[in-house]
């Protein structure tokens, strides 16, 4: 036994001449194999991990590269004061195609129309038979969309990751916030406003505070809303300010649209009315004569003006929409809304220092708020006599309800001026400037509660809150002269007097008078009943609480009016 093993053992060591044994070529060949098979694997590899790490925005063909546009970056999401989410961006989809690898352009087509009906099935064909290599489909697709694409079954359908800009509230605040574009670029509102800060690489994870209140900003939109529809007013504004930051608490435009679908949305829809719109507010500007008036020493309490019968200057005839024929007082004629003794107490001031004065208040430039929808105010260029007459009752000169409650806030505030803002801040009052005295703005508060309580905003009291305020309307102005039947009827209300806190306007383009205002449309009639139903719902969610008035603060001014 040990003899055969050491045979077999010579004869497979031993090899012959020239030639390999059988076994050694096939461990060689097996080698050969095992290599080759290793380095495909490994150039596999190579390439997936190069696909990998490639930018999934290109995709390779053998005759060129097909570039589909990168994703969206990320947004910052916009909040209301409260932390209530406004503007935030959600993961989506959008759909592209090859229309290369497309074999039944015609049938891809028809099956798509039936997913996404609201694009044209002709424009679907003709893209999809193209000979380009990419074209979009449709941009920010919803979930089910994009499930239903994929059960088509189409290689030549690919989809990108996408951001979409979502509006939680949908027209609530539109005017205020705008809207993107479909790369997610801000067009409107503080969304272009603040657009590059909104998109700042690094600052996209804090959110953009804005000082609007959602709660109250539903209630002044509900109300004015009911009020355009009761008088069929073709559109309306409104706003609520913080009077000592100049803090926009609530905004609203009407007619109104819906961030989250713009397409198809017109001009009039997009016009903001509280900071691009500037109108003729009427007798609310009695309110800045007053106090210039009295800021300057040019008349007190006491004083008062013949307004037995109209001025008459130039071709022009001055008359009150509710005349007393009599001589008024002061405190009268602010409440009774005498445009004749207003008009006489501008004349005293003087056109030079009237305006001075509105110049101090921001009343004859642009609003200096966060957004790009700011209107110019219009007024003469050469101030006349008969200018400075109708400037003082708010004839004459056009600007937009933001600058009204601006200028109104500072008369009531202890004298100080403040820019109005969008944002959230406790910044905005340190950098005042005083406008009208302490003493002065006592007075105003004074009459502007004698207004609501014995004059013309008696529609606006809410009870408990010591409302005061003005009432304003005027003719709209038409090819040179103005169309009695177009009002634009305003109320600019304030509260609560003895400690003001919050401004509230309402304005109403062209309402109509009803049965149960008697056919009137002024400002008293339809538009203070707004002011005082938002204070109602809005003053307690503002923690302002409800309270008996001190009727001593009123006293001897209140003996001044003379019922009639």
């Amino acid at each position: 036994m040990s003899f055969a093993r050491a045979q077999s053992y010579q004869f497979d060591a031993d090899p012959m001449e020239g030639e390999r044994s059988p076994l050694a070529q096939a461990r060689a060949r097996l080698m050969v194999g095992v290599l080759l098979f290793l380095g495909a694997f490994v150039l596999m590899a190579i390439r997936t991990i190069d696909l990998g790490l490639s930018s999934p925005a290109v995709e390779r063909t053998a005759t060129r590269e097909i570039v589909v546009p990168p994703v969206t970056f990320a947004r910052s999401d916009i909040v209301d004061r409260n932390g209530e989410l406004l503007a935030v961006n959600l993961q989506t989809s959008s759909l592209y195609a090859n229309p290369r690898k497309i074999k039944d352009a015609k049938g891809l087509a028809q099956k798509l129309s039936v997913v996404l009906p609201d694009l044209s099935h002709a424009e679907l064909e003709q893209k999809l038979s193209s000979n380009r290599s990419f074209v979009w489909i449709k941009r920010k697709l919803t979930p089910r969309q994009k499930w239903q694409v994929n059960a088509i079954g189409e290689p030549a359908l690919s989809f990108q990751d996408e951001e979409d800009r979502l509006y939680p509230h949908g027209r609530l605040a539109a005017h205020a916030l705008g809207y993107v574009d479909v790369d997610g670029k801000g067009l409107a509102g503080v969304e272009h406003y603040f657009d590059d800060r909104l998109s700042e690489a690094g600052r996209t994870a804090k959110p953009l505070a804005l000082s609007l209140d959602i709660r109250v900003q539903y209630a002044l939109a509900d109300e004015l809303e009911a009020a355009m529809r009761a008088h069929q007013a073709v559109g309306a504004a409104g706003l609520v300010m913080d009077v000592n930051t100049g803090e926009v608490i609530a905004m609203v435009s009407m007619p109104d649209y819906d961030p989250n679908n713009v397409r198809g949305v017109g001009d009039e829809e997009k016009f903001n009315r509280v900071t691009k719109g500037v109108y003729e507010l009427g007798s609310t500007f009695k309110t800045f004569t007053f106090a210039n008036a009295l800021d300057d020493g040019i008349a007190t309490f006491d004083d008062g003006y013949d307004a037995t019968k109209p001025l008459r200057i130039s071709r022009f005839t001055i008359n009150d929409d509710h005349p007393k024929k009599r001589y008024l007082t002061l405190p009268e004629i602010f409440a009774f809304s005498s445009n004749i003794g207003t008009a006489q107490l501008a004349l005293d001031i003087g056109g030079e220092r009237q305006q001075e004065f509105l110049q101090s208040l921001g009343l004859l430039t642009p609003a200096s708020l966060e957004l790009t929808e700011v209107g110019a105010p219009m007024y003469p260029s050469t101030w006349r006599k008969v200018s400075t007459m109708t400037i003082s009752y708010g004839h004459g000169i056009a600007v937009s309800p933001v600058q009204l409650a601006t200028g109104i806030s500072s008369i009531v505030n202890g004298g100080q001026l403040n820019s109005p803002t969008l944002l959230k801040s406790n910044d905005h009052w340190q950098n005042t400037r005083q406008v009208i005295s302490p003493a002065t703005s006592r007075q105003m508060r004074q009459l502007l509660r004698l207004a609501v309580t014995k004059g013309t905003g008696g529609r606006s009291d809410a009870r408990g809150y010591r409302v005061g305020g003005k009432t304003g309307t005027a003719e709209k102005a038409v090819g040179g002269g103005y169309d009695r039947k177009a009002l634009i009827s305003s109320f600019m209300g304030v509260y609560p007097m003895d400690d003001p806190q919050y401004a509230v306007f309402a304005l109403l383009d062209e309402p109509k008078g009803t049965k149960e205002t008697f056919g009137f449309a002024s400002g008293g009639w339809v538009a203070a009943p707004v002011v005082k139903n938002v204070i109602l719902r809005t003053a307690p969610l503002l923690g302002v609480l409800p309270k008996e008035e001190d009727e001593g603060l009123y006293q001897r001014v209140a003996l001044m009016i003379e019922d009639d």
